[in-house]
């Protein structure tokens, strides 16, 4: 079974900075894309950074603020915050797009999600 586990969340002030981590783990066999989710309350999850086949994605809201790397072999992305800003506030989700076990398809895992909040 696939699991999707964040680390990295907290309370800082505005201007700071936050990595996040998240490691999958299960009988994984290769990963197709790597990604970050974030879903402020009363508002819809929205896309933060993705990683594709080398190509990364990210929200204009967050250019130039959040880097975003992924580690296939140790099946690890990671996603530096910095110049945090009150409106980052919100739960972010780690997610994969994965093939695991005997499945001849890939399949999303997201993970549990953490809490990010930011100070003003």
């Amino acid at each position: 079974q696939v699991q999707l586990v964040e680390s990295g969340g907290g309370l800082v002030q505005a201007g700071g900075s936050l990595r996040l981590s998240c490691v999958a783990s299960g009988n994984i066999f290769s990963i197709t894309s790597m990604g970050w989710y974030r879903q402020a309350p009363g508002r819809q999850r929205e896309l933060v950074a993705t990683i594709t086949s080398g190509n990364t994605n990210y929200a204009d809201s967050v250019k130039g603020r959040f880097t975003m790397s992924g580690d296939n072999a140790k099946k690890t992305v990671y996603l530096q915050m910095n110049s945090l800003k009150p409106e980052d506030t919100a739960v972010y989700y780690c997610n994969m797009i994965l093939r695991a076990g005997l499945s001849r398809i890939d399949w999303t895992y997201w993970g549990q999600g953490t809490q990010v909040s930011i100070s003003s």
